[in-house]
């Protein structure tokens, strides 16, 4: 079982930047893909970047391409979701969540979640 931490979030001017950190318990992180999904109010949870169990291949949703970077530290138990160029249309609570299969864009093939941690963009 893997239990996840998301830090990073809060309140910024669009254009700005922040970075989100999820911090994993659990022996085996190193061999789950791991994913970050927004959900805005009223909206249903999607999908934002995946990254492969070793690092090396990455996914993107086209609304965040060339502005948001995924990353892992396996020796840290931690994926990071670094966010440039903020814009309004980003607000939302996001979460990072773990999949056994592979660094999938479905939600369904996700099997743990952590609690989420809001990011506000003002404009």
């Amino acid at each position: 079982q893997v239990q996840l931490v998301e830090s990073g979030g809060g309140l910024v001017q669009a254009g700005g930047s922040l970075r989100l950190s999820c911090a994993a318990s659990g022996r085996t992180f190193s061999s789950y893909g791991m994913g970050w999904f927004r959900q805005a109010p009223g909206k249903e949870r999607e999908f934002v970047a995946a990254v492969s169990w070793s690092g090396i291949e990455t996914r993107y949703a086209d609304s965040v391409k060339a502005r948001f970077t995924i990353s892992r530290d396996n020796a840290r138990n931690t994926v990071y979701l670094q966010m440039n160029s903020l814009k309004p249309e980003d607000t939302a609570v996001y979460y990072c969540a773990a999949s056994a299969l592979s660094y999938s864009d479905a939600v369904n093939e996700y099997l743990y979640w952590g609690q989420g941690t809001q990011v506000t963009v003002s404009s």
